[in-house]
């Protein structure tokens, strides 16, 4: 599985961004799809997460109420919707797919996210 993330850029805080990523290769095994962020200086740190089975969803609390992630059916695309951007969110963000099984891990090779205050 290839992972590409695409929708980061330069945003003022109180705005919004969609991320997308987009996947290549077998992915009908896939059971989580996650995203990740690294801030500047940082260590990389979990984000969102949704399950293939039932669609469940999960966020740090740092970002309750003002993101959502989603994915298509097909498990080829997953996206992040950011809502009321906030100067910490600056960050690079990756995707991450787990395979189900021996919980093979496929990451993104990231997309800057930047909110100025």
């Amino acid at each position: 599985v290839q992972l590409l993330e695409s929708g980061g850029g330069l945003v003022q805080a109180g705005g919004s961004l969609r991320l997308s990523c987009a996947a290549s290769g077998f992915t009908n095994d896939i059971y989580a799809m996650r995203w990740y962020r690294q801030p500047p200086g940082k260590e990389r740190e979990w984000v969102a997460t949704i399950r293939t089975a039932g669609g469940t969803t999960d966020y740090t609390d740092s970002v309750k109420g003002r993101f959502s992630i989603s994915r298509d059916r097909a498990n080829k695309q997953l996206y992040l919707q950011m809502n009321s951007l906030k100067p910490e969110d600056t960050a690079t963000y990756y995707c991450n797919f787990v395979r189900a099984g021996w919980g093979t891990q496929y990451w993104g090779q990231g997309t800057q996210v930047t909110v100025s205050s």
